[in-house]
């Protein structure tokens, strides 16, 4: 089904290119001095990453590529068993633009649903405390950046949009999908693809993509993003890019609305064990 569907939808490469800004959404833009500082060098570094990159500049990378990645599917079933404990309480979960505001250009409505670990440098110690296997497996992912669970309600869809910077890829590892479903999938560039429990899909999410859940259950990923294996010298200085973010306005508002929502689920009577 994903290679017809990857084939109907593959129109003339130039379109697929990696481009700032995606048509019909907004871009995220703040008035900080800071922010528009960052945004500037994030877009002359881009260009650096794509000529500096170990693995080319595919939509879709082959897992052989990874060779941590097999030790992340091994264990998948531990990362279930701690999301099963969470998944009662789906309704608490913050939706992700109630986290990062700049999530309100694509999504504005309850279908989306995280679970953060670490974001950019800002953990969650008590959801870290809540999923301890899954904490110590993503321990095993070099470069890592960013680890939630992220909950797609029935009838979800994320319009195209491409993520602020290629200087990292992103992970899926399927926890809860919904078997033998036409109507669940993901496109980045011309490909579309779906997932399957335990198995991982790693892409750049650099290239404009889009997502949807038209089933009648939830669809339910370990979703990461870690740092783009690149050369020497532009490894180090995307490294420091990275490091640097936790500076600017997005991460930090969205670490004091992370704060706020700890506190009032975690001091609940019926927080899970």
């Amino acid at each position: 089904m994903a290679d017809k569907a990857s084939a109907a939808a593959r129109p003339g490469s130039d379109e697929f290119q990696q481009r700032r800004g995606t048509d019909g959404i907004a871009p995220m833009d703040r008035l900080g001095v800071l922010a528009r500082f960052f945004m500037a060098v994030a877009e002359s570094a881009e260009r650096l990453n794509l000529r500096y990159a170990k693995l080319g500049n595919p939509c879709v990378y082959d897992n052989s590529e990874f060779a941590w990645v097999a030790g992340i599917e091994s264990e998948w079933r531990l990362i279930r068993d701690e999301l099963d404990r969470i998944l009662p309480r789906t309704d608490e979960l913050p939706n992700v633009q109630e986290i990062t505001l700049d999530a309100t250009s694509i999504t504005k409505d309850a279908g989306w649903k995280v679970f953060l670990l670490v974001a950019y440098g800002i953990k969650s110690k008590p959801n870290i405390a809540l999923c301890p296997e899954t904490w110590r497996i993503v321990q095993k992912i070099p470069g890592l950046k960013t680890a939630m669970f992220s909950v797609f309600r029935p009838g979800k869809r994320l319009p195209p949009h491409r993520g602020p910077y290629n200087g990292v890829l992103r992970l899926h590892l399927g926890l809860l999908v919904p078997e033998h479903e036409a109507n669940l999938g993901i496109r980045i560039g011309p490909e579309v693809r779906g997932w399957k429990e335990g198995s991982v899909l790693i892409f750049d999410d650099a290239y404009e993509h889009e997502a949807w859940n038209e089933t009648g259950r939830p669809r339910v990923v370990l979703f990461v993003d870690f740092e783009k294996p690149l050369r020497f010298p532009v490894n180090i200085l995307n490294h420091v890019l990275l490091k640097l973010a936790v500076l600017t306005p997005y991460l930090r508002e969205g670490s004091d609305n992370l704060r706020r929502w700890e506190r009032r689920f975690h001091s609940k009577k019926d927080s899970p064990a």
